[in-house]
């Protein structure tokens, strides 16, 4: 199950890059499809399909993070914390302090 979900964020990642780039520039030469479409839709009805395909692809881009951050929350055995390791060596052990001399 997890690593179907991984592979639609995925292929939705990349979608979702595609998506923004053929997107008409505004001026600031960064879209790819910023010329005329070769008369196949109009300028107005494909910047609206764009962007309402940026929008669905960008909101299912969102859903499946927060499903696989549940399902990375609920795995067995992750109860530990990237922390403990650090939080673990710093209690059982002391750090060489440097002896400093003093003036009497």
């Amino acid at each position: 199950m997890e690593t179907v979900l991984l592979l639609i964020h995925l292929f939705l990642a990349i979608a979702l890059v595609i998506v923004v780039l053929l997107q008409r520039s505004e001026g600031g030469a960064l879209g790819i499809g910023g010329g005329t479409m070769g008369g196949l839709v109009s300028a107005r009805s494909s910047a609206n399909l764009m962007t309402k395909a940026t929008g669905i692809i960008a909101a299912c881009f969102i859903a499946s993070s927060l499903f696989l951050a549940i399902i990375a929350g609920n795995t067995v055995g992750s109860e530990k914390s990237i922390v403990d390791p650090i939080e673990s060596k710093t209690t059982t052990s002391k750090p060489n302090q440097p002896k400093v001399p003093v003036a009497k």
